[in-house]
Parts: structure tokens; sequence; C-alpha cells
């Protein structure tokens, strides 16, 4: 009788990792971005398998009911391996951050100091049904001399796996370790839970996620870890906003993928303007579910009342919450309440305003007269991003290369002791 194969563990994954990390911090410039061209090069030329592993991932989840958000966020067709091909090529002609010196100086007593951007080492992605994150997230870590260890969830395993397989060959193929790319296959409760506690291996956990997840992480890690938070967008407009632009930026902050934490979740109006914009404002959100407050239902009949989950809520959906304010420090009031700390954004023709605005709005980004679907690593020009941080320690905002980094000192001397 055949031995039955022992599965590995998740801490026994973890350590190939950290193993990988070792060779990827001092692996060259080069290596890295011809790993990385191979990797797009290769997601396009197996775009027909990774969608046919995609197509069982999605036909669980609409048998299983999910949502059309949830599976929209899962399905991959031949534009979307693209677009992750086109983050990987991105990534690769960004400049390396590893070696980057920061600032340096010299002592009185001839000690010479500098700052260094080194890798952090092996960082940890826990993510729902999303298997572009796979990719982005292994050609981030790649670029940054980390080792990816990867933790998808059960309803994307299928995707996720053949895109890891993907890139573990091409890593491969250039002579770096294919544990660069580590991805947990167990997708059980228990193994996410373990995973967050693998301190031995993980240098920064990162989760991509709802609030189940972020609860779970802040539950059970042990590990030093980033927030991808909840993303409650508003865009607030201004007496001052030319309504045209308004009416194009809303409807593109919530409707061009309203499944994303980017999207806008609430619309904020001041009230000198609320009787012209909003009318025409819903003529454009036609598909969308409208709640809104008292004076918005006054101005459009059938809008049901918003309650206060509706104004702290991520709907990640086609539905917005409306309210009409009397001014700009009401709008910034309510942001301050119920905002995530994510993205806000105002439109405006008033340059105090949107100083105002843009200073007293507490969050990782602040947009002023564009979508806040804009707050992305590729659109900032970083290639792919690894999230959104809505934490205030380290990364802020989305998370590129640099963000992968932290610094080391270099203390050079010739002899000195100290006194």
């Amino acid at each position: 009788m055949a031995d039955v194969p022992i599965p590995t563990t998740v801490a026994e994954l973890g350590q190939r990792a950290k193993g990988a990390a070792r060779v990827l911090a001092t692996a060259s410039t080069a290596t890295k971005d011809a790993a990385l061209t191979g990797a797009a090069d290769l997601l396009v030329e197996r775009t027909a398998e990774i969608l046919d592993a995609n197509a069982a991932d999605v036909a669980r989840a609409e048998s299983a009911g999910l949502g059309a958000s949830i599976v929209d966020r899962l399905r991959l067709d031949a534009g979307r391996i693209e677009s992750m091909a086109g983050g990987l090529r991105q990534v690769a002609a960004l400049p390396d951050p590893v070696g980057e010196v920061l600032d340096g100086w010299v002592r009185p007593n001839g000690l010479r100091i500098s700052r260094v951007r080194v890798p952090l080492g092996v960082v940890a992605i826990i993510y729902e049904n999303r298997p572009n994150v796979t990719s982005d997230a292994a050609g981030l870590c790649l670029k940054s001399g980390n080792a990816a260890f990867l933790r998808g969830s059960s309803g994307a395993i299928s995707s996720n796996l053949a895109i890891a397989a993907v890139l573990r060959e091409a890593v491969a193929k250039v002579d770096l370790p294919a544990d660069a790319v580590v991805l947990v296959e167990d997708t059980s409760r228990e193994a996410a839970v373990d995973f967050m506690r693998q301190r031995a291996s993980i240098d920064c956990l990162i989760p991509r996620g709802g609030p189940s997840l972020i609860a779970s992480i802040l539950d059970h890690a042990t590990v030093p870890y980033v927030i991808d938070g909840d993303g409650n967008c508003h865009v607030y407009v201004d007496a001052t906003a030319d309504l045209d632009m308004a009416r194009a930026i809303v409807a593109n902050a919530k409707t061009q993928r309203p499944s994303v934490c980017n999207a806008a979740e609430t619309l904020l109006v001041h009230e000198a303007v609320a009787d012209a914009f909003l009318p025409a404002v819903a003529a454009d959100l036609e598909r969308v579910e409208l709640v809104g407050d008292d004076r918005v239902r006054s101005l459009l009949p059938g809008v049901a009342a918003a309650d206060r989950d509706d104004w702290s809520s991520e709907f990640l959906d086609l539905k917005l919450a409306v309210a009409v304010v009397g001014s700009l420090d009401a709008a910034i009031d309510h942001i301050a309440r119920f905002g995530t700390g994510h993205s806000e954004a105002i439109v405006t023709t008033d340059l105090a305003a949107a100083d105002r605005f843009a200073r007293e709005v507490d969050a990782a980004a602040v947009v002023v007269n564009a979508s806040t679907r804009f707050v992305d690593g590729e659109e900032f020009g970083f290639g792919a991003e690894i999230g959104i941080s809505t934490q205030k320690l380290h990364a802020r905002g989305p998370m590129g290369l640099r963000e992968l980094t932290t610094a080391k000192y270099l203390v050079r001397g010739d002899g000195q002791v100290r006194r």
C-alpha cells in the first residue's frame, strides 16, 4: 500500500518562505525584474488554464447563491488576466526601493551613519475572493525583496492555485527560490488562525477582506499587521461646486465598480445646491438604491429613509446613502463621525473650502474635484497595490513597494569605542 502524503503544515510553509526571503533580500534588480516580466508573459500564455480554474470557483459561488458583488470580485476574464500581467510589468519598470539611502550624517567622533531601505522579510497576505491579489501581492513582494506568504479563501482556491503555480514557475526560471511565492492550500478556519500566529516566520501580515476577516485578525493575530480597512467613502458636493462635474464624479465613484473599497458609499450635498443637484444626479444613478434623510426624501419621492447603519456601512454594492448638510463644517463633522479613514472627496470651486476639507478631514486620501476611485496603487503610479491601509503607523493609503520595506542603520567607523 502506498504511503499517504503528509500535508505540509502552515508552520513548515512559513519556514520555506523565510528561507526564500533571505535569498530575495540580496537579489539583483535585474533578476527580480526578469522574474516579474517572465511571470507576466506566462500569465497571458496560460490564460486558458487560469480561466478554467476560475470557472470552477465561479460555478461554486453561483451554486452557493453568493451575491453579485462577491462573484464579480471572484470572476476573471482575459482582460483581467491581462491587467494582472500589466501590473507585474509596471512593477518591474518601477525603481527598486531596496538599498535606497534615506539619509546619512557624520558624528563628531567620525562615525558615518546612514539609513537604508531593506525588505521586511516574509510578507503574509490573507485575503478573500480576489484571485488578482495572488498576482498583485506576489509581484510587489518580489520587487521589494520579500517572500510572499499567501492564504486565500476557499471560494477562490482553484484560481489561486493556478496563478501561484505560474508565478512560482517564473521565479524558478531566473534561479530564484520558487518559495518566493508560497500559497497555503488549507482553507479551513483553523489554518487561517494558525497562519496569523506564525511569529517564527511572518514579519508583516496584511489582510484583504471584509469586516469578519478584520475582526478575526484583531482577535487572533500575534504577528505585526497592517489593516486594509473598510472604505466608507464620502463625496461632498459643496455650495460652489460645478454641478455637471459633480454629477460625473458621483456617478463614477459609485457605479464604475461598486464592489471595491474606494467606491463612494455616502453622498453629502450642501443645502444651497440640493434642489438643483439631487434630482439630476438621481437620474444618473437610476440603477442605484438610494436611502436618505428627510430633506433628500422630500426632493426624491420614493427614496427610503436612511438609518444609522446606512451612514456607517460599506455597501460594496449599488446602494448609496444621501444627506443634505447645511455647511462645510457639517460635512466634515459627518465624515468624522461615520468615515473609516479611507478616501474622502470634495467637489468645489472654492479654493478655501477645498483647503479646509483637505486639512481637516482625517483620511488616508483626500480627493479634490475627482473620483474616489483614483485612490488605488496603480492609479497612483505604484503598479499594483498590496492593499490600502487605514492605519497611521508605517503605511497609510495605497501600499506599494516602499511600504513593503523598512530601514536599517549602517554605522561605519575606523576603530571608535564608546567612552
